[in-house]
């Protein structure tokens, strides 16, 4: 399993509501055609964070780069109803920062390191 993990900052008139609804149309696509793993949103909490942390905190899970592929190219295939879904939750957001992780250590790793 690999975590997409997304620090999100809305528009200044975005409304969070909308933003997570139409975040939730978005993804539950994407989960239901399979091209992602589970998904969660997270907001700030009493504005406890350092001044590199964004409001918004998405994480979804991906088995592997494949699927993270598949992901992405399902957005350049996509239909009128996901380019919608894309574009709704899509005008929400001001920023974004992304980065993938995997579970450390790995098995691969793990493996080199008993080698030694």
């Amino acid at each position: 399993m690999n975590l997409y993990h997304c620090m999100i900052d809305l528009k200044h008139d975005a409304k969070a509501l909308l933003f997570s609804f139409a975040l939730d149309q978005w993804l539950t696509l994407l989960q239901d055609q399979g091209r992602i793993g589970a998904w969660r949103l997270f907001r700030r909490k009493l504005n406890l964070a350092g001044p590199a942390c964004a409001d918004f905190l998405l994480e979804i899970e991906v088995a592997d780069l494949a699927q993270l592929d598949s992901a992405f190219r399902f957005l350049a295939e996509a239909d009128e109803d996901a380019q919608r879904r894309y574009d709704q939750m899509h005008q929400h957001i001001a920023h974004v920062e992304f980065g993938l992780y995997r579970p450390y250590p790995d098995p691969e790793g793990a493996e080199r390191l008993a080698l030694i």
